[in-house]
């Protein structure tokens, strides 16, 4: 079903400049920090659970990162989300490599189960395996599969009362009950580290600046507009140059306007 895209949301983390707490994975953690402040807005990377009841306090939106979990830092993710829960501030989920050991199962089962998310965003094979499908994955890539994506984005949308985002060659948002295909990006995406973790704190700098009933379009727009900073950026590039591209994308992250997300954006609703 065609419908119109109407990007609304880059101009408030513009003015707004949120504060975004992360707490990611030590692969991630300056990638991310350096595409929020590209972006304009304002990162703040934390994790010790000694901060973890003020830094919520301060901040306009959290992302939860399991990519490298460490000493303490699943209490501290708890903790950090409870209080974001309590505050009102959204959260959002990066179960990275979730499926790849039973320890990331079990701490994903922990933080959905005692932590409410806005969103939950990862690659396909994180979310066949909160979804208890089969899927085949190899550490943290997003593996192979046959099922249906957009029912699997439906289904955990539907259990978990939060919205979803799947990447992929096509990105699927959805509510459970409204779900978007984006239809930009570039296959140079998962040939740079972290550039999936970027995206997630992408997306919560977006829902920083929303209102809860315009979370989800806030989500679709984060997914579009990160995917068309990634067109861009790999447009002058050779099929290799993936140090280039990473930084290209910082480039265009920062370049990137609302006009350029409308001429760009192939958003299709489903």
């Amino acid at each position: 079903m065609t419908k119109s895209f109407q990007p609304r949301f880059l101009q408030k983390i513009r003015q707004n400049r949120p504060l975004v707490h992360n707490i990611t994975n030590i692969v991630a953690a300056n990638f991310s920090a350096n595409g929020l402040l590209a972006l304009g807005a304002s990162p703040i990377m934390a994790a010790a659970i000694e901060e973890m009841e003020d830094m919520p306090k301060l901040s306009s939106a959290l992302v939860i990162n399991i990519g490298t979990l460490i000493g303490k830092e699943i209490d501290a993710m708890v903790l950090a989300g409870k209080t974001a829960n309590h505050l009102g501030i959204p959260v959002l989920l990066d179960p990275v490599g979730v499926g790849a050991t039973s320890f990331r199962r079990q701490t994903v089962e922990t933080l959905l189960n005692e932590i409410q998310f806005t969103a939950i965003r990862g690659n396909a094979g994180e979310l066949a395996t909160i979804a208890g499908v089969d899927w085949q994955a190899k550490g943290v890539d997003a593996g192979e599969g046959s099922h249906n994506m957009v029912e699997i984005a439906k289904q955990v949308a539907k259990r978990y009362q939060t919205l979803i985002a799947i990447s992929g060659e096509a990105d699927v948002v959805s509510d459970g009950l409204r779900t978007v295909l984006v239809k930009n990006g570039s296959p140079m995406f998962p040939q740079i580290t972290a550039s999936g973790c970027l995206l997630s704190a992408v997306c919560g700098a977006f829902l920083a600046v929303a209102e809860k009933d315009q979370y989800f379009n806030s989500l679709i727009e984060a997914c579009t507009a990160y995917a068309v900073s990634g067109e861009i950026a790999a447009q002058s590039l050779k099929s290799t140059e993936y140090g280039q591209f990473a930084v290209n994308l910082l480039n265009e992250l920062g370049a990137l306007t609302t006009e350029a997300i409308t001429q760009y954006a192939k958003v299709e609703y489903v």
